[in-house]
């Protein structure tokens, strides 16, 4: 039982909602070119590559801002520093809306939300700990993940069907920048930085500092793993998510198939992230969580690889999902346990900015395309790096039980 001085708050779910809604309009706003790359690059007279990037400039943004993201996080509080990043991600995704189809200022606007995106990230650990017990937070940060595939797969269900019913792409953009808008008006309005009293003893608070954390967090030999884990999974991730029309189109499949396979990849993710990281939380036990969710996922991927008929392909890319996906918020929450005392916002900060780092990944994938365009040898790459997963994982320790 928890002590009477340490209460749990209803408002709590206040907080993670709206926390939850900014990072789903940010992953929106990521993905929505990748459905229609094709399209979108006869609309603004570029070539494929220059539409993928539209995507891989949130990874590249996220390296130079993810420290002083984390240092505002850990400095000023998650509601400063979150407020700040949906306040420039609603300013800027209007203003992608308005740009039309002048590629350059699309581009710009782009990478103003991108700047935003590791103010959002960075905290994802960090709302947990304020707001929720240390048994609740796993399942919170899956229910954060849960909010991020739930933009990613609407983004790439609606771009489609708005963009192939004849809706001109930036009309598309700038629906999405009122949402996003809106969303930063409410996490404003309702966002509250601490409960009135602690949710948990003093030793499961973060006190350390950010330079001192950093230092320490590189010192511990299974967070230095995950952020090795960190990179790949999020580099594959990002590559499917990013290439997803180019991996399938020499087998025939359109645009809206791109979008539905994307979908069925992140549904199968929405639940694994629900799922798997409870039944962590509820046996206290990350480290045999994180090896099944990366080891089955590598038969979806290879299904994602090689399959031509339609079901199998869909039905490959959902179990990928479901796995690859739930695997996220268990290792974030693992490693943020092993390297106490650093502060939340900088250990999350610096899994997320490795994990942002893959974009060198998603460049790796464009450059091994075969010359019918087919994606397939760095989508074996991929699996290989899964395995390689596998082995650091075997290493990977639990801390003990807390009652």
């Amino acid at each position: 039982m928890m002590s009477e001085k340490f209460k749990l708050y209803p408002y709590r779910w206040v907080v993670l909602a709206v926390f939850m809604f900014i990072n789903l309009m940010m992953q929106m706003l990521w993905i929505t070119y990748a459905p229609i790359t094709s399209i979108a690059a006869e609309y603004y007279g570029v070539k494929d590559l220059q539409i993928g990037f539209l995507s891989m400039v949130f990874m590249i943004a996220f390296i130079p801002f993810s420290i002083p993201a984390s240092w505002m996080i850990d400095r000023y509080g998650f509601r400063k520093a979150v407020g700040l990043g949906a306040v420039m991600m609603g300013v800027f995704s209007l203003l992608r809306g308005f740009s039309g189809s002048n590629f350059t200022l699309v581009l710009l606007c782009t990478i103003g939300i991108a700047a935003a995106q590791p103010f959002l990230l960075n905290a994802w650990t960090t709302v947990p700990a304020k707001w929720f017990a240390v048994k609740e937070r796993a399942t919170m940060v899956g229910l954060i993940t849960l909010a991020n595939l739930v933009g990613t797969g609407l983004g790439m269900i609606i771009t489609p069907i708005l963009v192939e019913d004849g809706m001109d792409i930036a009309r598309v953009q700038l629906i999405y920048g009122v949402v996003a808008a809106i969303s930063a008006f409410l996490f404003i309005l309702l966002a509250r930085e601490n409960p009135p009293t602690p949710p948990a003893p003093a030793e499961e608070q973060v006190h350390a500092l950010m330079l001192d954390g950093i230092k320490h967090a590189f010192t511990v030999k299974p967070f230095v793993m995950y952020l090795a884990i960190s990179f790949i999974g999020l580099g594959i991730f990002n590559g499917v998510t990013t290439w997803v029309e180019g991996i399938i189109r020499p087998r025939g499949y359109t645009p809206t198939d791109a979008g539905t396979l994307g979908a069925l990849m992140l549904i199968g993710g929405i639940i694994g992230a629900v799922v798997i990281p409870a039944i962590s939380d509820k046996q206290q036990n990350r480290q045999r969580y994180l090896f099944l969710g990366i080891g089955m996922a590598i038969p979806g991927l290879l299904g994602l690889t090689y399959a031509t008929q339609p079901w199998m392909l869909f039905a490959s890319a959902f179990f990928m999902g479901f796995f690859l996906v739930s695997a996220n918020p268990i290792g974030m929450q693992y490693a943020t346990e092993v390297a106490y005392p650093t502060p939340e916002g900088t250990s999350n900060g610096l899994i997320q900015l490795f994990g942002q780092a893959s974009v060198v990944f998603v460049y790796i994938m464009e450059a091994m395309r075969t010359k019918n365009g087919a994606f397939t040898p760095g989508l074996l790459l991929a699996a290989g790096l899964l395995v390689l997963c596998l082995v650091l994982v075997t290493q990977m320790k639990d801390l003990p039980k807390k009652e």
